[in-house]
């Protein structure tokens, strides 16, 4: 089971698909981008106007949100980058889970001791 493929992330509130979001593997380091957003009247021409380093002002489709995420030894789990929140242009400490036969995946973002799971659903 691996995170690459293509995946809707769920909106906390509605449980609804808000973007989508492809993974790749570029040497045994992953990274997503935003393909599409998918709420309701959400803006495809939307820039990242909180992001604080180079994807400052950027479109949010297209943005690289997951970077330098690495398979943990011996394990389902892939860990030791960073994700991006390009609502608030925070970024996190990141942990990649495969579940449901490769069906879902946990998404894990930590800031220090807290951390926020969100449930991902592959698409292909």
């Amino acid at each position: 089971m691996t995170p690459v493929g293509t995946w809707h992330s769920i909106d906390d509130e509605t449980r609804q698909p808000k973007a989508q979001i492809v993974i790749n593997e570029n040497n045994g380091t992953l990274t997503g981008r935003i393909e599409q957003l998918l709420r309701p009247g959400a803006d495809p021409k939307k820039l990242c106007d909180r992001c604080a380093d180079e994807r400052k002002n950027q479109p949010v489709i297209g943005l690289e949100i997951i970077r330098g995420v690495r398979k943990a030894d011996g394990e389902e789990i892939w860990e030791g980058g960073k994700i991006l929140d390009p609502e608030n242009g925070k970024e996190y400490r990141a942990s990649l889970t495969p579940v449901d036969g490769g069906g879902k995946l946990e998404v894990r973002g930590y800031f220090g001791p807290f951390w926020r799971t969100q449930t991902w659903v592959r698409i292909k």
